[in-house]
């Protein structure tokens, strides 16, 4: 019994944690009293219509946007007390994915990873080629490390931008609208992928305008209205919030 309550424990280990916090653009106030934990293994929805600040919540996790007001936390990282040049440490413990996919054109997919190892400071040539087949065989890509972008489906492409995130081994997914540029069929499978993540153990959030696979996967909806950061589905009367942002 005392063993299944520590794994119960570990698996609801809390990865961030925001409390109190105001989020600007600039010095215009976007998302109010934000109060937000995600914890180890949950897949996460964050819903909002354009301009309510989904993209401002996420640029705050991954430290794009400073936090200056409020308590947070990633990790064993103090967001309000983070400098520049601890940013691209936070990000390590982060995996990126974007709906526009950001590949390197020029590059095949095993030198698209590369090139973020090398950035994140991986040096053994044998350690980096058997984290790069790790990964893509976890994306089902183990027999495309070779190709280049262009001749990859959509869907592959976005597989590729998900091992890119896994790379290393990151505590949370950050996903903005990874199946927005996809077909319904194709969306299904980067969400099932997203949804295997979660479970080994790795948080996902992922900002979505897409509620049609919302009961299938992920067990959490956080909503982005009227300037705050709310748990649940959408309101029907819900007011403007005080900034317009591209989201």
């Amino acid at each position: 019994m005392d063993a299944i309550l520590h794994l119960f424990t570990e698996f609801m280990e809390s990865i961030v944690s925001l409390r109190n916090c105001n989020i600007f653009i600039d010095k215009h106030l976007v998302l109010s009293d934000v109060n937000f934990n995600i914890n180890k293994g949950e897949f996460i929805y964050l819903i909002g219509k354009t301009g309510t600040g989904k993209s401002s919540l996420l640029k705050t996790l991954y430290g794009e946007l400073p936090l200056t007001e409020g308590e947070g936390q990633i990790d064993e990282f103090d967001l309000q007390k983070l400098k520049r040049k601890q940013v691209p440490f936070l990000r390590r413990k982060l995996g990126i994915v974007f709906q526009d996919f950001q590949l390197l054109t020029d590059r095949s997919v095993a030198e698209n990873l590369i090139f973020v190892m090398k950035a994140t400071g991986w040096k053994d040539k044998n350690k980096m080629k058997e984290r790069i087949e790790e990964v893509l065989e976890k994306v089902g890509l183990s027999t495309k490390s070779f190709k280049m972008p262009y001749e990859l489906s959509g869907g592959e492409q976005q597989r590729v931008a998900i091992a890119r995130a896994l790379i290393n081994d990151p505590v949370l997914i950050l996903a903005d609208e990874p199946t927005g540029n996809l077909d319904p069929e194709t969306s299904e499978n980067i969400l099932k992928l997203l949804a295997d993540i979660s479970k080994s153990g790795r948080a996902v959030l992922m900002a979505t305008h897409d509620y049609t696979q919302m009961n299938t996967y992920g067990n959490r909806t956080v909503r982005c209205e009227g300037g705050k950061v709310l748990e649940g589905p959408m309101s029907v009367n819900a007011p403007k919030p005080p900034l317009q942002e591209n989201d």
